[in-house]
């Protein structure tokens, strides 16, 4: 696989991620929380610019971590039976996504394990700090493993095929295009717009985000399919 194709398939992958919405929820919680107890706007800032680099530093761990455990299994030449097996997980996570990803009560509460909910829930009340906001932001992604593993797979996959320094570029891609839904949330809070409206564009949308983000790792797969699988057997690779 050449470099731009993988750059493009782990610049989906990322895309794809960027669409999931528990950080996104938890975000926004931590904002109202903030400012329903009157903290200044600086105070406000500095506690979502907090939690925005805590889910940047776990998404960075997570997939670096992903890539050292594919490196280590099935070494740097992955053969076609992981490619398969990370297309068939793609699409299992994209059903499930469809099916489950909201709760079938109002709002935009999240398919996620109670425990985790509730933990989310009851430290977004509870963080005054900046340490802890940024904690909030590692908790957030470690919350959706279950939904953005099969995007981290993937992305992984081509990563550990490709020249160290594109590695790198790659990582810092997947990294950046992954935290852009949270990087356009904290500019509209930090410029002044209102939460509310924000939380309400998101529930009146939120059907189209779920089909958006289970589609969006169908075409992940049929790409990779293509490119690696497909590609390989009749000599384009």
């Amino acid at each position: 696989m050449d470099i731009p194709s993988s750059l493009a398939i782990v610049s989906l992958a990322a895309l794809i991620h960027a669409s999931f919405q528990l950080s996104i929820s938890v975000l926004t919680l931590l904002s109202g929380h903030a400012i329903g107890s009157k903290r200044s706007r600086s105070r406000l800032l500095r506690l979502i610019s907090s939690f925005l680099f805590g889910a940047g530093v776990m998404t960075v761990l997570i997939l670096s971590f992903v890539s050292l455990f594919v490196l280590q299994v099935f070494g740097s030449g992955t053969s076609q039976l992981v490619w398969a097996i990370g297309c068939g997980l793609l699409i299992g996570v994209a059903i499930a996504v469809w099916l489950f990803y909201y709760r079938r009560e109002d709002g935009t509460t999240l398919w996620v394990p109670r425990s985790m909910s509730d933990y989310l829930t009851h430290r977004t009340k509870s963080t005054k700090l900046s340490g802890e906001a940024f904690g909030l932001g590692l908790s957030s992604v470690i919350g959706e493993i279950l939904f953005i593993i099969a995007p981290i797979f993937i992305a992984s996959l081509v990563l550990v095929n490709l020249p160290t320094f594109w590695q790198l570029i790659g990582i810092g891609i997947y990294s950046l295009i992954s935290l852009s839904s949270l990087v356009i949330v904290w500019v509209l809070i930090g410029s002044g717009h209102n939460l509310g409206q924000i939380q309400k564009w998101r529930e009146k949308n939120k059907y189209f985000l779920q089909f958006a983000a289970g589609s969006g790792l169908i075409v992940l797969s049929f790409f990779v399919y293509v490119v690696e699988i497909l590609g390989n057997k009749v000599g384009f690779n």
